[in-house]
């Protein structure tokens, strides 16, 4: 969820410098605020209940 958000961030900071465009805060906190998201969803931030009640991501195989 963090990677789609960091990727919305990016693509209005990339509008943004195309269009020249300006919507009260700069182009650097833009990318300031994608990368932030990056690294926390490199981190696994956001992601620890989304497999939790399944007993993990990867299916076990039965023997």
């Amino acid at each position: 969820m963090l990677a789609i958000a960091a990727a919305v961030v990016f693509g209005i900071a990339f509008l943004l410098d195309l269009l020249n465009a300006s919507i009260g805060i700069g182009l650097t906190a833009l990318l300031a605020l994608g990368l932030c998201l990056l690294a926390l969803h490199q981190a696994g931030v956001g992601t620890a209940g989304v497999n939790s009640w399944r007993g993990g991501g990867w299916r076990r195989a039965r023997r």
